[in-house]
Formats: C-alpha cells, structure tokens, sequence
C-alpha cells in the first residue's frame, strides 16, 4: 500500500512541474512521460510508454547517452516545429550500472522569439544612433522631467558641451541667452520652430527647432535639432560668392590706408601715386599678400576716375571657358544657356571707372589676344557677335608671376606685356621693409581687437622682436593671420600681448630667399660665353646678384648700395631673375 502511494506521489510530481521529462530503460523504452513531455511533443502518454523513444521522438539522442553514459547538457533540438533546451544524463543503480536515461527538456520557442525581438530592437537602436551621429544637425533628446538622455556629436560640435555635461542635467544647462525651448515644448506639448538664442561656454547663436515625444498618448520628452547660423552664413556668403566673383563697387582704401614709413614702401607709394595722376595702364608687381589690391584701390581713388566704378576681376578665380564671356559680355544666342538679349561683359560695367584685374599671369593665351585689342584699339566685341563697342576704361591689372620667365616659356605674349607694363609699380615683401612691422602690428591690434570684441591695448617688445626674426614668406597677408590667431589665443581678461600667445612661426629659409642662395664663387662670371648678348647678360647679372646677396647676408638695402642702385630697382631685378 505504501509503495502504491509513493508511486502516486511521484506521478503527481512528475505532472506538476513546467518541465517535460522522459526516461527510458536499457532497451530505449520510454518509462517516464510526464504532462508537460505531453504538451510539447503533442503525443498522449498511453501511445509512447513501453515502446521506443525513436517511435515518438526520432532525433532523440537518449540511445546514444544509454550506449556512451556521458551525460549532454544544455541543448537546443528540435521537435516538430518546437525548439526545446534540454538536458540528458544516464541513470545508474548503486553498483554504478547504466539501467536508463533520462530527459528534461523545456519549450524556448518563445525564448527564442522574444531573444530575436531584442536583437531586433539593439540593432534598431544601433542603426538609429549611427544615424543621428552622422548627421551634421545638432540633436538633444530631454525626458518628460526635462532632463538630457542624448546628445550627439554634433551637439558638441556645436555648443561645446560633452555629454558630462548635459545628461542626466536639467535642459537649461547649455542654455547662454534665451529661454529653455525644451521646457516649453514639455509644458505645452506643441512644437516650435526657427527659435534663435545661443548656447554653449562660447555662446554659438543658433537657431533651434523642438518637438515634444508622445506615445501611446503619454508625453515621453521632447527632441531638439540645433541648426548653427554662423555655417548658415558662411554657406549663403559662398553662394553669393559662386554667384559673382567680381564686384563692383567704390574703392575703399586710399593712399593715406597703406601701413609703413620705410623707403621701399614710401618709394612704392610715391611711384603708384604719380602714376594715379596719368590714364596709363599700371602694373602692379609683388609676391602674393604684399597688398597689390590694396594700392590698386588707392590709385583709383586718387585718379580723376575715382567717382566712376571699381570694378575687381580675380582671372584665376574664373573658370577659363568662362573667362572671356565674362570679360566681354555676349551676344543672344552666342552659346547654350546665354541669357535672352546677351550680358555686359566687366569691361563695360567698368566703363567711365577702373578695372583691376588681378593675377593677370594666369589669363590663357586666347583671352590675351582681346586683352590687346582692348588696350590698343580701346574697343571690346562681345562673344559671338561682331559690332565693337567703345570703352572708356583705365586698366590696372597684378600679378606674383614672373612674366618674363612665362614669355620665354612662351605662355605669356611679349606685346601684351609690354601694354600692360607702362607703369610698373613694384610692392615689395614684408621681408624687406621689417622696420614697419612694428607699426604693422599696431594697425592690427587695433582692427583685429575691434572686429573680435576684444580689448587688447598694448604688445609687448618682447613680441616685436619675434616678429622681427620672422621672414614672413605670406608676407602682410600672414602677418594679419598670424595676429589675429594671436588675439584669439589670450584669455578674455588679458589686455596685453605677450610671447606664450604667439602661434609657433616657421622660421625655415625661404625657398630661393637670400637664405637659400648657392655659394656660386667666382666662377659664375667666367661660365661659356654661349648665346646671344641679352642671354650672356642675363646669366652675368643673376651671377652678381647672388654674390653680393651672399655678402651682405640677404640684406638687400646693403646690397642695392654695393651695386650703386636703387633698392626698389634690386627688388625688380631680383624677381626678374626668381631669385
């Protein structure tokens, strides 16, 4: 009786737990099949006790534990459409005999589908912040308490704010002037759009658009997308750019806006200023940022002209193709997409005025031939049509080529040349008139001061002296960058320039600078006497140059003295040769 019970019980047991069980004996006969065996596998107990556990469950791998009496845990199988997790072991009697085996299994199907539903979700997740970190719009995500739960890179880009910062903070924490879009998004649960304020430490003005979350009806946080206007601006500002590249306008520097006390830039001055008094065509000389644009402005400005337009033409920044269309004008129908009724060219916008025409060393050999015509004939005719128009225009036009070199290569013609340089006006490098520097660096603290909000009042000799040794290759061009990125490294407190805010100068030799000359000796002067004489002085001359370069050590005031000329004159030789 009481063995009857006991088996009862176990029984009951068996049909009690969650997990399904199977035993077999030594012949693979099932013995044991619980309720729960029953509902996974779909099979009654009465059809599969007593008979083959193969019968009911044919990838069933308690034969094999029977034979090998290793036990197999955690493994997923499959039954039917089920996937199950289960664990098989042999059952032994005391003397350690393999009488049976056993299975106990459970159902994961839905584990399963629920684990791929995470997956699912974390891949969704990752993709979702791929993407927001790609984008180059500044996102902040707040909860419904108002506090940040997300940020991405270019939200720091932006405000300057780390996500140490900002999560888990409450939303005004980036805020610099304005009220908190976040918060009243959150308090009204209606979006705004195109809010300017400014955020971050460095107080970016943006412009700001925010949406509250909702789901299922529930108010979750809100999302901010940060739009930065200084690169709106910039963008605009190079449209306008791409638009036009030439304006025309009055010329804003005079003579009396030209910085420096020294005698080439006096010399300069004075040459460029008696040329303003004469229509003649003017030159102007001079590596790149020595401010040829600058003196082009102050001749028009000193001409009888200067009530007429300035017209500015950077050739190199025009497309080729472009280039003489724009120059000239056309006519309708003079190519595809000409504009009905045809365009002035610049020529005839700068009519009663002045055309500057700037790196006049890259204009290509067709648009050099009109060029002549208009310097010689005082005519221009539009593209694509055959009636010449008249103009009134005084020409100045620049250039850091060495033309004379491109008239040897042949890519410069040798008649133009000799139109354009009736006047030559040579500006020389900073390199060569350093004793302005000092009052070159005043002008710029003051401009530089204004234009950034800074109140710098004073730089200290300790600067000057760094400057002074520099050999400013960008020449004043690099000189207002290199004080300007100057101003930009002082605290807002400090009023005074001091050597710790000075970017780090190059101070290597100039490519063929005075510091890079060859040691040529004596024997440059007694080379072959082959080629004609122009050719046989020219070599001579270079020679001699050289060599009394190397004596004064690249002092070229020292130099022009030795050879009995003029400095500006060294200079015109000097860039003559490429030296």
């Amino acid at each position: 009786m009481k063995s009857s019970i006991r088996q009862s019980e176990i029984e009951v047991i068996l049909d009690s737990t969650h997990d399904a069980m199977i035993a077999v004996n030594t012949d693979a006969e099932v013995t044991v099949y619980n309720s729960a065996a029953e509902r996974i596998v779909g099979v009654k107990a009465a059809d599969v006790l007593g008979k083959p556990v193969k019968n009911t469950i044919p990838n069933s791998r308690l034969p094999y534990v029977l034979k090998n009496g290793a036990a197999e845990l955690n493994q997923q199988q499959k039954i039917g459409e089920t996937t199950i997790i289960t664990n098989r072991v042999p059952v032994k009697d005391k003397q350690g005999k393999i009488v049976g085996a056993v299975a106990i299994f459970r159902d994961i199907t839905e584990m399963k589908e629920l684990a791929q539903q995470i997956t699912d979700l974390r891949e969704m997740r990752s993709l979702l912040e791929a993407i927001l970190n790609s984008t180059q719009d500044a996102i902040s995500v707040v909860d419904e308490k108002g506090y940040g739960i997300f940020i991405n890179p270019a939200y720091t880009r932006i405000t300057g704010l780390t996500e140490e910062d900002v999560l888990n903070k409450p939303c005004t924490v980036d805020i610099a002037e304005g009220e908190s879009m976040h918060m009243k998004v959150l308090a009204t649960q209606k979006p705004v759009r195109g809010v300017t304020m400014k955020v971050g430490p460095n107080k970016k003005a943006v412009v700001v658009n925010v949406a509250p979350i909702i789901m299922n009806g529930k108010l979750k946080g809100s999302v901010g997308v940060i739009h930065d206007i200084s690169e709106i601006r910039k963008l605009t500002e190079e449209l306008e750019h791409a638009k036009s590249l030439i304006r025309r306008m009055t010329a804003k520097y005079t003579f009396d806006d030209i910085i420096g006390e020294s005698e080439l830039i006096k010399a300069a001055i004075s040459q460029a200023n008696h040329a303003a008094d004469t229509p003649a065509t003017v030159l102007l000389r001079g590596e790149s940022g020595t401010g040829k644009e600058l003196f082009a402005h102050a001749i028009h400005n000193a001409s009888s002209r200067s009530r007429g337009p300035f017209v500015r033409v950077n050739c190199a920044a025009i497309a080729e193709s472009l280039l003489e269309s724009e120059l000239f004008g056309y006519v309708e129908g003079a190519f595809t997409g000409a504009v009905r009724g045809g365009k002035k060219g610049y020529f005839e916008e700068a009519i009663g005025g002045t055309i500057f025409l700037d790196e006049i060393g890259d204009v290509n050999f067709g648009v050099q031939a009109k060029l002549l015509r208009v310097l010689q004939e005082k005519e221009i005719v539009r593209v694509g049509g055959t009636k010449p128009v008249h103009i009134n225009v005084r020409v100045i036009a620049a250039t850091n080529a060495n033309l004379e070199q491109r008239i040897k290569e042949g890519t410069f013609r040798e008649d133009l040349y000799y139109r354009l340089n009736v006047v030559p006006v040579f500006v020389p490098p900073l390199r060569g008139h350093k004793e302005d520097i000092p009052q070159l660096t005043a002008h710029f603290r003051v401009k530089l001061s204004q234009e950034f909000g800074r109140k710098v009042v004073k730089i200290a000799p300790e600067v000057i002296d760094i400057l002074m040794e520099y050999d400013w290759p960008g020449n004043v061009r690099e000189m207002e960058n290199v004080i300007g990125r100057t101003i930009i490294n002082m605290n807002y407190s400090e009023e005074v320039i001091l050597p710790k805010h000075v970017p780090a100068l190059d101070r290597s030799p100039r490519p063929g600078g005075p510091d890079a000359v060859n040691d040529v000796g004596d024997s440059g002067l007694t080379e072959e006497l082959d080629g004609n004489l122009n050719e046989i002085l020219n070599r001579v001359e270079k020679t001699v140059l050289r060599k009394v370069l190397q004596q004064t050590k690249g002092n070229k005031t020292m130099a022009a003295k030795l050879l009995g000329i003029a400095t500006r004159s060294l200079y015109y030789k000097l860039e003559k040769h490429g030296l």
